[in-house]
């Protein structure tokens, strides 16, 4: 089993995570924050990856120190879980349309961490969390697991579908990514390293 698990205590927050990459989308999700519990629920449900989140943080002042440190302690966990990266596909690529919205994620487990992020959300809350904070969310993520990361809404009207649709994308390029492949001999690289 495929297990990374990481506390981290701050001033701001106190996240604990423990994620199983080989899984069946089981998931016991509080970070004090509705829609975003939601959210990480699809990325473990699409992922079938086993995920354990449990969040405090200052919520009286925003969102932002909360969404992000969870992030980081998500990105630590996958990095950690992967180990040498031997025999993973290493690329995931996914397109989810939610309804009137098309969103699409891809993945390389590469060790550069680089994010670009492509959406433009019609709305500057969904529930009470401010949507330009999914970007913060993505890009804590690829730079703590060392992925590159794009996302990108093709095109979309409602806010919570096509945020939705990124963070389904996302559990399902991940588990593409993450996925052994015995076929591959050792890691998938010319360079012998990732």
């Amino acid at each position: 089993m495929r297990i990374g698990e990481l506390s981290r205590k701050t001033y701001e927050t106190d996240v604990n995570v423990k994620i199983n990459l080989d899984g069946s989308g089981k998931y016991n999700i509080d970070t004090g924050i509705g829609f975003f519990n939601h959210m990480l629920c699809m990325i473990a449900k699409h992922g079938m990856t086993d995920l354990d989140i449990a969040a405090k943080g200052d919520l009286d002042v925003d969102f932002h120190h909360t969404i992000e440190d969870i992030g980081i302690v998500i990105g630590k966990c996958i990095k950690d879980s992967l180990g040498d990266k031997k025999n993973i596909k290493r690329y995931g690529t996914f397109f989810i349309p939610m309804d009137e919205s098309l969103s699409m994620v891809s993945i390389d487990l590469s060790g550069r961490p680089y994010l670009v992020f492509d959406a433009d959300f019609k709305t500057e809350k969904v529930g009470e969390m401010d949507t330009e904070l999914v970007e913060e969310f993505f890009r804590a993520v690829a730079f703590n697991a060392e992925m590159t990361l794009h996302i990108k809404v093709i095109y979309g009207k409602n806010t919570h579908h096509m945020i939705e649709g990124i963070f389904k994308a996302f559990g399902h390029a991940l588990k593409e990514a993450v996925c052994i492949d015995s076929s591959i001999n050792g890691i998938m690289s010319t360079k012998g390293t990732i």
